[in-house]
């Protein structure tokens, strides 16, 4: 069959990046397998073991040359996929056939590459996470003071400012910023543990040496670059180890649905829009149309990240004893799709990000339109210091708020609640007082000060950190 005629996953062919992709590639994943099956090799030899000098050689000259149709032929005649490689790397390096895999069972390469992964993988997100909060940053510093329409039940409510607003989305993603850095941090290996975690065919091999098999075991964490090991295993690593990983990138998609969420809704208000290319078709029937596509590939792929962590949930509750296999094909789907959708979740981020288009004059309206309602209370205050009744001014604004309303709702005409209000003795206020009252300035707060603190203090502290990733800022290119 041609690959036209198989079913090609969407995720690398039009979404993921390559070197996310790469990451869960056959030449990585078994790659991995030869860097640890030397990494062994050489550690028991350091150790004691007769390993000839010729073995090491050919496994490291032979790193990078797996032959995956042999390797498929081999498993298909073995119908063990670790073997069939054991088999064709001795192909290879000949005098390395009688050592390789010495003492070890599948998962020492399986479950510890799976763990690399993870981690090369987590490394990956932690840069374009990085990447999505300095453009966002940009932008709440430039729109730190333009006063909006805040929403609360997406029903007008008291302003912000649009940078404020901005602040919100970037925290949540320092939030997962920080979830991501913790899994990095507290990743533990698999290590060197035998067939169900006890360490015996180690132990025979170095004569009942506890203290040798203790430190083949450090050895080859630290060589591997994952120095933290787990204190005990059966024959896998506890697959609590992929639930951890994959609830932190649900938080990402979750905080990423959010905020392309915002935008959808602020695209229709027309008040922000993702960017929108020259030669871009909206729709096909409706050349008019902007519609925000990518923010709407955003909350799709999100949704299936954060349906996917209930794999692993299901599968580290469902392991029995030292292990079963009921894991493995199930890992082989879900833990790379999830890290391959938060890529594209995070490439499509960072470029929305990077080129969102204001428009002042439609905020300004949308803000002039409800500022009346919102300014009531104000005003209100005014004329009780001016000596009206309280009580009774809240009754007059509560009236004609309404009556201003349904002219609104009901007739299409312009809300009239100011010249109401300066027609009614009560109040005792001029229209071009009221005008003055209604500068949308005064209505944010802090707003504006928020955004500069939280940038000074809670953002520029992790753009620092990792300041060297930040060097090329330019927005990921797109597959799709």
């Amino acid at each position: 069959m041609s690959s036209a005629d198989r079913y090609s996953n969407p995720l690398t062919e039009r979404y993921a990046s390559q070197e996310m992709s790469y990451i869960f590639s056959a030449n990585f994943k078994f790659g991995t397998w030869r860097r640890l099956w030397l990494t062994l090799a050489e550690s028991e030899k350091e150790l004691g073991l007769a390993i000839p000098d010729a073995a090491i050689e050919q496994l490291r000259a032979n790193l990078d040359t797996v032959d995956l149709v042999r390797a498929a032929q081999l498993e298909k005649e073995l119908r063990h996929d670790v073997m069939a490689h054991v088999h064709q790397l001795g192909e290879q390096a000949p005098a390395a056939r009688a050592i390789i895999h010495l003492g070890a069972t599948s998962a020492f390469v399986g479950d510890n590459t799976d763990l690399i992964q993870h981690r090369e993988a987590l490394t990956l997100i932690r840069r374009r996470l990085v990447g999505v909060i300095a453009e966002l940053a940009a932008f709440a510093r430039r729109y730190r003071d333009m006063p909006t329409l805040g929403f609360t039940h997406f029903q007008p409510a008291q302003p912000t400012t649009v940078g404020k607003r901005a602040t919100l989305w970037i925290q949540d993603l320092l939030l997962d910023l920080e979830e991501v850095e913790f899994r990095l941090e507290t990743l533990r290996f698999r290590g060197v543990r035998g067939t169900t975690g006890s360490q015996a065919s180690f132990l025979d091999l170095f004569e009942g040496d506890h203290e040798k098999v203790e430190t083949l075991n450090r050895m080859v964490a630290e060589r591997m670059g994952i120095p933290r090991l787990l204190g005990v295993t059966g024959q896998t690593y506890t697959r609590k180890a992929d639930y951890a990983p994959l609830s932190t990138l649900s938080g990402i998609a979750q905080s990423a649905s959010k905020i392309a969420h915002d935008l959808r809704l602020l695209a229709h208000l027309r008040e922000v829009e993702e960017p929108f290319e020259e030669h871009q078709i909206g729709s096909s029937a409706m050349p008019y149309k902007r519609n925000p596509m990518r923010s709407e590939r955003i909350t799709s792929l999100a949704r299936h990240v954060i349906t996917l962590v209930i794999d692993p949930a299901f599968t580290a509750a469902t392991q029995w004893f030292e292990r079963t296999l009921d894991d493995s094909a199930n890992k082989r789907i879900a833990i790379p799709e999830a890290y391959l959708a938060t890529d594209s979740i995070l490439l499509l981020l960072h470029n929305v990000s990077s080129g969102l288009v204001v428009y002042p004059e439609m905020i300004r309206r949308h803000l002039e339109e409800e500022l009346p309602f919102m300014a009531t209370e104000n005003l209100m205050m005014r004329s009780v210091k001016r000596g009206g009744d309280r009580q009774e001014l809240h009754e007059r604004v509560r009236q004609h708020a309404l009556a201003a309303g349904a002219r609104v709702k009901m007739e299409g005409l312009e809300n009239d609640l100011l010249d109401r209000i300066a027609a009614d003795p009560a109040f005792g206020v001029t229209r071009t007082e009221l005008d003055e009252e209604l500068r949308p300035e005064l209505y944010i707060g802090r707003a504006p000060q928020q955004v500069d603190v939280f940038l000074s203090e809670w953002v520029e502290p992790v753009l620092q950190r990792y300041a060297e990733e930040l060097e090329d800022r330019k927005a990921p290119e797109l597959h799709v």
